[in-house]
């Protein structure tokens, strides 16, 4: 391949969620499963009993056995073995993902590891994870579904964030690079209503644009401005849903005095205008 392909969640479902039930060997010959790819939404694993493994960023991730796993936005993987495996597969789009729990997941400068689940944690992930699923597929059954459903997507991902918060490292060796991303994603959280530039974020952290760029796109996948964009799509979507704001008062409080401007860069980044996002999410 030329590329690595990035799967997109939009092309998939409007609804920013996917979950589903795996069992033993079902993706086993799906090459679109097992080839090499990024996505552009992050991807959890519940896994039941079995075992199986995951290149992750280059790194060979071993599944064995009940545990938690996840993937991030932009990091490459495929599934390599999969033998006698069942669980959970959910797929979040990042906006969905609370920023205190993303600073869990984000945080880790290593590729994540596996966190074991014990008898009690298993009950308590695949119970939630039944009654998500099952409201899930009501298929709008009425008017308070998409509330229903992400109520229960929350509480998992703040249930998953609280395990990894509990079992993260503290004494891991930290290259610069990875360390510079880190820095970069936190400045994202303070300076971006100021300044979408990567050239400001380079200059606080006290490093050249196209060095800042480069680590990120090692790091990441991604450069700095696809990032910045990202941040702002994800802030637009959180204003959308949570609050009563119109589209013009978003693009103002995210720091642009065109909202024209702003309505066509949410719409190119998302495939559907902010009125039509704010309509689905709020059925």
């Amino acid at each position: 391949m030329n590329h690595i392909p990035i799967h997109i969640l939009q092309d998939r479902t409007t609804q920013g969620l996917q979950i589903k039930y795996f069992r033993k060997n079902e993706y086993k010959d799906d090459p679109s499963v097992m080839g090499a790819h990024r996505d552009d939404h992050y991807i959890f694993f519940v896994l039941e009993q079995g075992t199986g493994s995951m290149m992750m960023d280059f790194q060979e991730v071993q599944l064995n056995g009940s545990l938690l796993y996840y993937v991030l936005p932009g990091q490459v993987h495929y599934r390599i073995r999969s033998d006698i495996a069942s669980g959970w597969f959910i797929a979040v789009d990042t906006g969905l993902v609370p920023q205190e729990c993303r600073n869990v997941f984000e945080g880790q400068l290593m590729v994540q590891q596996p966190y074991p689940l014990d008898a009690t944690e298993l009950e308590q992930c695949t119970t939630l994870l039944t009654l998500l699923s099952k409201k899930y597929s009501d298929e709008n059954a009425n008017s308070f579904y998409m509330p229903i459903v992400q109520a229960l997507l929350h509480s998992f991902i703040t249930i998953a964030a609280g395990y990894y918060n509990l079992s993260i490292g503290r004494n891991l060796k930290v290259s610069r690079p990875a360390l510079l991303a880190s820095q970069f994603k936190q400045l994202l959280n303070t300076e971006l209503t100021s300044s979408k530039s990567p050239s400001h974020y380079a200059y606080l952290l006290n490093i050249s644009e196209s060095y800042l760029s480069e680590v990120l796109k090692k790091q990441t996948g991604f450069p700095a401005s696809y990032w910045i964009l990202q941040e702002v799509i994800m802030e637009a979507k959180r204003l959308l849903y949570y609050s009563q704001l119109s589209v013009k008062q978003i693009a103002h409080t995210l720091g642009y005095d065109d909202h024209s401007y702003f309505s066509r860069l949410f719409r190119k980044a998302t495939g559907i205008s902010a009125v039509t996002f704010r309509q689905q999410y709020r059925k």
